[in-house]
């Protein structure tokens, strides 16, 4: 991965491990953030085998909108497209900044933590 993109990788992950309760596991090799024993956002590898991108769950209609318009964003593979997953490349030349791509995996934690841990996420 190249510095900045590399950078950014590891500012997603680090603010989803930030959040109550998340987890990092590597099921498949891949890199995935679970809360509650469920995923809320995939990172995928870092080995360079594959390209950088971030997947996680837009319940949010706006928002979900806003991610699918990020250079080289779609819908999720596997059926998950249809569940509100969205896959964003994190190498195009105006893929999203880290901060917005934090405020979409906060999003994405919301519809799958249980409430009592979105409650204590609020009170931070």
């Amino acid at each position: 991965m190249p510095g900045n993109t590399l950078k950014k990788w590891g500012k997603v992950r680090e603010f989803a491990l930030g959040l109550p309760g998340a987890a990092e596991e590597f099921p498949w090799g891949e890199s995935v953030v679970k809360v509650n024993k469920k995923v809320f956002v995939f990172l995928g590898v870092d080995d360079g085998s594959h390209p950088p991108a971030v997947t996680l769950k837009l319940k949010d209609e706006e928002a979900h909108a806003h991610a699918l318009t990020s250079p080289g964003a779609e819908p999720a593979g596997y059926g998950l497209g249809r569940s509100g997953w969205v896959r964003i490349p994190l190498e195009e030349p105006d893929a999203p900044a880290a901060e917005l791509l934090c405020d979409w995996v906060e999003e994405s934690y919301r519809v799958i933590a249980p409430k009592r841990l979105v409650a204590e996420l609020d009170a931070r």
